[in-house]
């Protein structure tokens, strides 16, 4: 196969992964449980929920105020859900193909200083 072959099939698979995330989390994050998710269910359980730092980290984040239980504030109630898990999709595709661009990248180029030969080309 091709390298121009499997760039493409590469490429096709990228975005059908990418359209597949973001179509679950647009259409499927309103049927979402409203019931507390893991954590919480424990902590209510156990009776320690209220024993929770106050002035916790993720608190201080800049972009906290504008998330709320996995909801956008400010937005109409029936739009928040789905906005906000198409914002984190897209958030975490970004961060993930900018990470794997940076590793690509890095060992890429090791790669190449180690397979050329005292003239500077390429092997």
């Amino acid at each position: 196969m091709t390298s121009k072959n499997s760039q493409v099939r590469n490429r096709a698979l990228i975005i059908g992964g990418l359209g597949i995330a973001l179509l679950i989390a647009v259409f499927l994050s309103p049927f979402a449980s409203s019931n507390p998710d893991g954590l919480d269910r424990v902590s209510q359980d156990l009776k320690f929920e209220d024993k929770a730092i106050e002035d916790a980290p993720a608190k201080k984040l800049p972009f906290y105020k504008v998330f709320d239980e996995y909801a956008l504030r400010g937005v109409p109630k029936g739009v928040a859900t789905p906005l906000a898990g198409l914002i984190g999709t897209l958030a975490t595709f970004g961060l993930a193909w900018g990470v794997g661009k940076l590793v690509i990248r890095r060992s890429g180029s090791s790669d190449d200083i180690n397979n050329s030969d005292s003239s500077g080309t390429s092997l």
